[in-house]
Parts: C-alpha cells; structure tokens; sequence
C-alpha cells in the first residue's frame, strides 16, 4: 500500500492531483477483462505520458493505455494493471490543412470530433468502425478497427500518415510525418497500428483526408440463400459498378439492426421464434456514391434484385446500426460470443457455412454480418434460451468453427464472458511470423511493461 502511495505521489507531481485517481469513473468501468487497476492516470501531453511510464518503467509497473473504452474487452486477460494511462486529455487537433488534405490531431479526440472538423470542409476520413463518438483516435489506430468503408477505401492505418508515440523507456518519438509522401526510415507506423497498445502508446496522429460524397444511396437486395448472395457478389465483382460498401447479412443478424432495446433479462433473450416466413432471407446492401446519373444506373444495373433502397437520413441510420451490429447484440444477449474473421473473399462462404455447423452443435444462433469482398466477418454467437451456456461450451464452440474455416483464416474472439476467456486462446492460431514479433516486442518493450497479457505477444 505503502509503495502504491508512493507512486501515485510521483505521478501526480507530473499530471496533477487532481488527473490521478478514478476521475469520474467507477472502479468496474475501468476493469480490463475483471482486472482493475491499481491507478488511473491522465496526462495533458506526450511529455507528461512519457514522464509516466519513466516511472512505471524504472519500477517495473505494468502500463495498459485506454482511450474510450470501447474495444478494452478485446483481448487477453491482463496478468495485472499497475497504471491505467487514458489519453482523453489528449484531445486537440494540432494541424489541419484542407488544401493539402492533411489533419494531425492528438490521440485523446473522439474519431466523430476530427469527422465534425473535417466536414466544415466537406472533407472527412471514409472509416465507420462502431462507437465513433466515443472511440478516440489512438484507440481506433491500436485496435486497427474497421467497418463497412473499408471494402472501397481500406482502415485507418492506410490513411495514416504519421505517428507520434511513447515508447516503453518513456521517451517521446514519431514514424512517418505530416506529409502524404513520406518514404524516410523504418515504417514504424505499421508495427504500431493494430498492436493494441503492446509496443507503445499513440499519442498523436496525422491523416491524408479526403473529399466527402456528396450523396450516396444504398440498395438492400433480398436472396434466398447464401449461394444466391455470393452469385451476385461475383455478378458485381465483374461489374462496372464500384460500391463503396458491400454487407452480407445472415437471416438472423436483421434482429439487431435497430436501435437497442436491452432485454429484461438479457440472459434468456432469443431472437424472434419461431420463425419468421422471411427469416430465411440473405441480404447483401450496397452503398454506392456520384452523380444522379451514377446512381440511377446502379438502379438499372441491380434491376429486379433490389428490395429497397435508402438514402439520407434513413440510409445514415441504416450504416451506423450495421457498424453497431456486435454491441447490438451484445446489449441483448450478455453472454453473446462475437469473432472477427480474416479471410480470403473465397473464404468468406466456406467460413458462413462452418458457423451455420459450429453454431447449433453448441447450442448457439448463428448471425453474421461483414465486408462481403475483404472477408472481415462479424460473427456472433447467440446463446439459446436456456442456462448460460459453460465457459468449456464457449472453447469447444470456438474450436469447432475454427476448424472449419478454410486454410489460412483466422477468427479472433473480441466479446465473450471473461470467464471463458482463460479457457482458450482469443487470438486464434498462431501467426506464422509469431518469432517476429517476439522479437520485436522485445526489442520495443524489453520489461513487458506495456498491456502485459493482452496480446499475441
């Protein structure tokens, strides 16, 4: 307690009295995967976050970045979290010219508050990973999520231009710059981004942006079975057509695209039963963008296959409850499992078909919902209305479909009850360059200080 006291006092000679503690949060809001931390930390600037982990790493503290609380249950049980570093004062944006198509904003600021800069300038980042308006900047670029727009312009990390982080033996330091062309040193961009805070922490980015559409409108096409849908995703593939977002939507993921409604009880939550006539129906939207012209023939193109079609405000809802679809879910059904797949897009049907096996064997509903033509799946498993299922059901269940999956996929557990998770491995199969990345790792944070626990490596 003694030695706790101790640093805390060191820290807040950093940040101030008044940034280290709980803040306006509750202990069990800050816990990772049911660990709480030890302390909580806001640091104002990059110097202050590298001053903190100085301390951590000269005590050998355990150091677990958050932003905004978004994607924390993602991963592996932490070992322990001696300081939890937020960056939500981090929050400014530092350069923005809309001639140049660059922004560089600080890591802490909300992805919608950077979008809501850009579009006074009929600009913005084509990236629609869930939660943005509380998701931040540097929690985006660790997690290297992703939604619908990345069929047609790829993640965040392909925006990137620049980044500025701390390392583990707390110094300040950056990768790439504040131009698009930039081809100077070691792509340290790349090995930062998607790392989940395991080789430092982001502190400060800076984007290519683009032009905003100025409209776009979507057409939702009905199919009666899987085949039917991947038919007519090669029929586009061979197409002049160039959607900017292309979804494959199971007969049971409709069930949360809405807006949540919790469930009284959440535990015993299942969808609609029996049944419906229309349950059965597979769906594929495609967003497309231009001209009037333009999108009338995508309206003479698609022909009888369109079941409807949105725009404006009713298409904006439409994509946010899809890039919602897993929290969705998750407000329903608390002991819903969720995976992300990786996939080849010739492995985007055999991969379906292993969940609508692996599903029922274990006694779950399968719904999926995801990027038809990069093979980014959201997966979840929806437990029966029955007992909560067992933390050995949710492993078996997670190895049954993993090895149905076509050679070379890989599907990563991001939501289940924390008690299953120390039944089986969340990140899959081993990488084939897992050596690599040990040895980075060790090169990067040679104490394990950073969100020990939490990773592959």
């Amino acid at each position: 307690m003694a030695a706790a006291q101790s640093v805390e006092r060191e820290i807040a000679a950093i940040v101030g009295d008044e940034h280290v503690g709980l803040q306006e949060l509750t202990s069990a809001q800050l816990e990772i995967n049911g660990v709480t931390p030890a302390t909580v930390v806001a640091p104002a600037s990059a110097q202050e976050a590298a001053a903190v982990v100085r301390v951590a790493a000269e005590r050998n503290l355990v150091v677990a970045p958050a932003g905004g609380f978004t994607k924390q249950d993602i991963g592996g049980v932490p070992e322990r979290i001696d300081i939890l570093l937020r960056t939500h004062r981090l929050n400014t944006v530092e350069a923005y010219d809309p001639g140049d198509l660059t922004v560089s904003v600080n890591a802490g600021m909300t992805f919608a508050e950077m979008q809501s800069k850009l579009a006074e300038h009929q600009q913005w980042l084509p990236y629609d990973a869930p939660k943005l308006s509380q998701a931040t900047v540097g929690g985006l670029l660790a997690t290297a999520a992703a939604g619908p727009l990345k069929h047609a312009f790829g993640g965040l990390r392909d925006f990137c231009i620049g980044v500025q982080f701390v390392t583990a033996e707390g110094k300040v330091a950056k990768g790439g710059g504040r131009v698009v062309k930039n081809v100077a040193g070691y792509d340290l961009m790349k090995l930062i981004i998607g790392s989940y805070g395991s080789l430092a922490i982001i502190t400060q980015a800076n984007f290519k942006v683009f032009p905003k559409p100025r409209q776009t409108q979507t057409f939702i096409c009905n199919f009666g079975s899987l085949a039917e849908t991947i038919q007519f995703r090669e029929r586009i593939f061979k197409s002049p057509l160039t959607p900017i977002c292309l979804e494959i939507i199971s007969p049971h993921a409709p069930e949360y695209l809405n807006d949540p409604q919790p469930a009284q009880d959440p535990d015993h939550y299942v969808p609609s039963q029996p049944l419906r006539p229309t349950a059965n129906v597979w769906q594929m939207a495609l967003r497309a963008a231009g001209s009037d012209n333009v999108l009338a023939r995508y309206r003479r193109d698609l022909g009888a296959a369109v079941a409807r079609e949105l725009h404006g405000a009713e298409e904006d809802q439409f994509w946010r409850w899809v890039s919602h679809f897993e929290y969705n879910v998750l407000a329903k059904h608390r002991n819903a499992m969720v995976m992300y797949t990786h996939l080849t897009i010739q492995g985007v049907a055999p991969a379906i078909h292993g969940l609508e096996k692996a599903a029922p064997d274990y006694n779950f509903i399968p719904a999926v919902l995801g990027r038809a033509a990069t093979g980014n799946l959201v997966i979840a498993f929806i437990p029966l209305s029955v007992d909560p299922p067992s933390a050995m059901q949710y492993a078996n269940c997670v190895s049954g479909f993993r090895a149905l999956l076509p050679p070379g996929a890989s599907a990563e557990v991001a939501h289940c009850p924390k008690e299953a998770k120390l039944h089986f491995d969340v990140w899959g199969t081993t990488p084939t360059d897992v050596a690599v990345m040990q040895a980075v790792k060790r090169a990067a944070d040679p104490k394990n200080i950073f969100n020990r626990g939490r990773f592959i490596v």
